[in-house]
């Protein structure tokens, strides 16, 4: 980075028709230091910006999501995602819309060819929470004290699942460098504890399935 700064600070000082005799050495040094903390907050910055796209069906988060994440990790095998998502009126009176915060985890990868591979074992965790003042995280006080003893608001959701991944060939490249589909099956804290505390709630209640695909942008 040094060596690359020094280049770059030559060139400039040749175009000025200056040269490094010029310039007093204090000077110099404090203009490489102001480069070199320009060019720190220029990568964290850049860290900032999503390196994927990525649109999820179900998955107790509504029934369309949409969003961006991060992948990081020596082999990429870390990602966050950010979802916004929207959640029909079906029997309530208005549509509504969901957040999602995500973490995933992708232990192992099989290349199955130089354009294809799996990701055997996806899973992860994510919070859930609905934007509607129907829905609270303490309980209201016209409710009866303990009558509703979980949050309708916030939800925690696990799962498992499995992704194959394309990778585009570079010279048809557009908008991203892979597409991955994926599925993922999950449960969330309440539908958990209802099970625990009632022998008859229904097992295939427990359980969502949800499908979705990702544009690796970068």
């Amino acid at each position: 980075m040094k060596k690359l700064l020094f280049s770059l600070m030559a060139i400039i000082m040749t175009a000025l028709g200056m040269s490094a005799d010029t310039i007093p050495s204090d000077s110099l040094k404090s203009l490489l230091r102001y480069r070199q903390r320009i060019t720190r907050m220029q990568e964290r910055w850049q860290r900032l910006i999503p390196s994927y796209t990525k649109v999820q069906y179900a998955g107790n988060m509504g029934l369309i999501s949409i969003g961006g994440g991060w992948s990081y990790g020596r082999n990429r095998q870390w990602e966050t995602d950010l979802l916004l998502g929207f959640l029909p009126k079906y029997d309530s009176d208005a549509a509504k819309a969901t957040l999602t915060l995500k973490q995933n985890f992708m232990p192992w990868k099989w290349h199955l060819s130089e354009s294809f591979l799996i990701e055997p074992l996806a899973c992860g965790l994510y919070i859930n929470t609905v934007l509607h003042n129907d829905f609270w995280v303490r309980q209201p006080d016209r409710y009866t004290k303990g009558y509703y003893w979980f949050s309708t608001r916030i939800r925690t959701n696990i799962y498992i699942g499995q992704r194959i991944t394309f990778k585009i060939p570079q010279h048809k490249r557009l908008f991203a460098k892979s597409v991955t589909a994926f599925y993922e099956i999950s449960t969330c804290d309440y539908y958990i504890l209802s099970h625990v505390g009632n022998s008859g709630y229904p097992l295939h209640e427990l359980i969502s399935l949800s499908f979705g695909v990702k544009l690796q942008i970068f």
